[in-house]
């Protein structure tokens, strides 16, 4: 794994917001792949998409307390963590309720505390807006990574949201051509555009925990507390939702393990 270290740092610089800007990079194009999954996977089973789901979900939960949560706490104690924890799961609720939850697009499906909307081109907003949403911890939590100094642990966060991005992005496409959309298309757009976000707030998040060190701890625990509300309250519900709760957990499980071997490999 040292190989993979040494060619980083010669591609991205020693430099932490470069590295960030990097990791961004990566982290989007392998969102971007799994939206091209739908091209030649044209019709995944719902089985196949929340087992996939329930992986993403396993990697997510396993970073968050591995690259995020417990360095957080190693570099400034357990309150500030708290404290970004708490703050992340506000900032993510506030912007929940502003938009659609994703799996309503996904699945058609509402729930009591979705806000309606009206309209093809207000439905589209919404799913650009609900994606976006939902993609920033993830490039926040990757730039912080890099950000921190350990490259080691930022690489395994950047490859464990890079490899959970897949399914995310097949899930975008998806989305998309349940709304009406062209296959060819809309699956490349929705894969660029899922992934762009991720690029600036990987750069932000590595600037800020560079210039701010004493602020680093809480912003580990924001990006872990904001990925763990996505988990809770997004991915786990929806991948429970069709009847395939145990091939769901089964890659839940299998996401944590994939993370804690990346971890402890490349930590």
């Amino acid at each position: 794994m040292s190989l993979l270290s040494d060619l980083f740092v010669r591609i991205a610089g020693s430099n932490p917001v470069m590295q960030g800007l990097l990791g961004g990079i990566i982290i989007a194009s392998f969102n971007l792949l799994g939206a091209l999954v739908v091209l030649v996977w044209r019709n995944p089973s719902d089985r196949a998409l929340d087992s996939m789901l329930g992986f993403a979900a396993g990697v997510m939960l396993a970073a968050s307390f591995t690259s995020l949560i417990i360095p957080g706490i190693d570099a400034g104690g357990v309150v500030p963590v708290i404290v970004g924890i708490l703050l992340g799961v506000a900032v993510l609720d506030r912007a929940d309720r502003w938009v659609p939850h994703v799996h309503v697009l996904v699945t058609g499906r509402t729930r009591p505390d979705t806000p309606a909307t009206d309209g093809r081109t207000a439905s589209v907003m919404l799913f650009i807006v609900a994606i976006t949403i939902h993609n920033m911890p993830e490039g926040l939590a990757v730039g912080i990574g890099f950000g921190s100094g350990n490259l080691g642990d930022a690489l395994a966060l950047m490859l464990a949201i890079g490899i959970q991005n897949i399914p995310e992005g097949l899930a975008v496409s998806i989305a998309a051509i349940n709304a009406g959309f062209d296959r060819l298309f809309y699956a490349a757009l929705a894969g660029i555009r899922a992934g762009l976000v991720e690029i600036p707030l990987a750069v932000f998040g590595a600037i800020a925990v560079s210039v701010a060190t004493p602020i680093l701890p809480y912003a580990m625990g924001f990006a872990a507390g904001a990925m763990l509300f996505v988990i809770s309250d997004e991915i786990v519900p929806e991948t429970h939702a069709r009847g395939h709760e145990r091939v769901a957990t089964l890659g839940t499980m299998v996401g944590v393990v994939v993370m804690l071997y990346l971890d402890v490999t490349l930590g």
